[in-house]
């Protein structure tokens, strides 16, 4: 079969699609959008059809598999777009563009949190975040290893409570 023979049984077959199309969408003008990219596949793949095939299962197979794949890609895209008015953090968090300015004002937070720690807490929570050990701590500062622990930890509770926006575990 020639590829006129072909396009012509492919358009004849055009009504028939339109029919099955609607029972995919549900919507006249989709249904037609489904035929037209369903034609144009099946002319643009000419060549992988097989004489003796059945062109109409054929046919609808592509239509089937097409509206599979947008369907699929609607849904996927409408997951990343929100479509409320008003967005939430969490929503604009996602749509935002991830850049090096939000990473800024992240430290800049944390920068202002660790300078309204006292002397006491913040030496020993900033030689911890830094990687010394309790004992390395404890024998700099000369104090005992329980007070470095304690400090610490109620460096992290202070932290966490001045950079509570960013919602720690």
């Amino acid at each position: 079969m020639n590829r006129m023979e072909f396009n012509n049984l492919v358009t004849q077959h055009s009504i028939s699609l339109k029919s099955y199309a609607r029972n995919f969408t549900k919507d006249q003008d989709d249904a037609n959008d489904l035929v037209q990219d369903t034609l144009v596949k099946a002319i643009t793949y000419f060549k992988n059809f097989r004489d003796g095939t059945n062109l109409k299962g054929w046919l609808y197979t592509i239509m089937k598999n097409t509206f599979i794949n947008n369907y699929r890609r609607i849904t996927k895209t409408n997951t990343f777009i929100t479509k409320e008015e008003d967005l939430s953090p969490s929503n604009l968090f996602i749509s935002a563009a991830l850049n090096n300015g939000e990473n800024k004002f992240i430290m800049e937070d944390i920068n202002t949190a660790l300078t309204t720690l006292t002397e006491d807490y913040y030496t020993p929570f900033t030689m911890y975040f830094e990687g010394y050990k309790y004992h390395e701590i404890a024998e700099h500062l000369d104090i005992p290893i329980g007070t470095v622990k304690t400090r610490i930890h109620v460096a992290r509770k202070m932290m966490k409570k001045s950079l509570s926006a960013y919602k720690f575990n």
